[in-house]
């Protein structure tokens, strides 16, 4: 437990994936720490973590377990005192709480939207029938299906760098990524052209930076309020109230996006068939003291309107 802020002499340990994308969001959590605070860089230090889901490549993450496999490992060491914070994506957190941790500090948030990255088309209705589309992710399968039926998609896993350089030797002809991860990365050579949330609903919590600390730690919990974005909580605890009622995991697509003007939440939440043929959507409104309420109803009605065997249409649809 930090008796006192972090020095150089006993620094901050903060733990993290090793991905260029996970690295920059560190150094983000720690240079606002150190803006917050009036702190040196040298009372911070960066912990990387091999996680389940960053050691197996090579086969989609649906298979190997789903939510959890960017977490678990860093969490472990969080619990076991070999770090002090832990920095997460939050769309890679699991809705269940692990015992004795807690998530209560999010960064401002970015860009919430899904680039399409291409170095031949200009973007997704751009693409001809047929054209083979790379991506990891059930939601944006279930999406793609859904509204370009006439795509085919390849399994595309792995980090920014390696999927533009699966680009570059023809794996596929398109990606989709995270605006958020290419402005983190300020990768401004890459050609990517943002969805807009009307067209592809975005996965829950994306564009967000999660802070993790151990829930007894109450200094390092006085340390992160400082360097917390209230409105961002707000959209993200919405989001993953929607995402807890429905159960979601990698292997179920769901999409959902709560957004603050002035004293109204707007949430916008959809479930799809994996593969794509149907798409159910809900929206609601209401006050931002009431997101998690909001979410949850949201969830609810879906979840009614879905019924039984929703999601058990054949995922194999999605590789076609």
């Amino acid at each position: 437990m930090m008796e006192r802020l972090p020095s150089p002499d006993h620094p901050l340990r903060i733990g993290t994936r090793g991905s260029p994308l996970a690295l920059a969001q560190a150094r983000e959590a720690r240079d606002r720490l150190m803006a917050a605070h009036g702190l040196p860089e040298a009372a911070f230090s960066i912990s990387v973590i091999r996680t389940s889901g960053d050691a197996v490549q090579d086969r989609p993450l649906a298979r190997i377990g789903g939510k959890g496999l960017f977490t678990k490992e860093i969490e472990e060491a969080l619990l076991e005192g070999r770090i002090d914070i832990a920095v997460h994506s939050m769309k890679d957190v699991p809705t269940w709480s692990v015992v004795d941790l807690a998530v209560d500090c999010i960064l401002p948030r970015e860009d919430v939207r899904d680039g399409f990255v291409s170095r031949r088309h200009a973007g997704l209705d751009h693409l001809p029938e047929g054209a083979v589309i790379g991506t990891s992710s059930l939601r944006r399968k279930a999406q793609l299906l859904h509204r370009w039926p006439r795509l085919h998609i390849v399994e595309f896993r792995g980090n920014v760098q390696t999927r533009l350089a699966k680009l570059d030797a023809g794996v596929a002809e398109a990606t989709l990524l995270a605006m958020a991860g290419l402005r983190r990365l300020q990768a401004d050579c890459i050609p990517a052209v943002a969805i807009a949330p009307e067209d592809m609903l975005p996965a829950v919590a994306q564009g967000a930076i999660g802070i993790q600390h151990r829930l007894q730690d109450e200094a390092t919990a006085q340390m992160l309020a400082a360097i917390n974005h209230p409105t961002s909580r707000t959209r993200v605890w919405a989001e993953r109230a929607f995402l807890e009622v429905l159960d979601g995991s990698c292997q179920t697509p769901i999409a959902g996006l709560a957004e603050i003007k002035g004293d109204v939440l707007r949430f916008r939440g959809e479930i799809i068939r994996p593969d794509g043929s149907q798409c159910l959507r809900h929206e609601i409104s209401g006050r931002p003291a009431d997101a998690d309420r909001l979410g949850r109803e949201a969830a609810l009605v879906l979840k009614g309107q879905a019924g039984p065997g929703f999601f058990l249409a054949d995922t194999a649809a999605g590789a076609r």
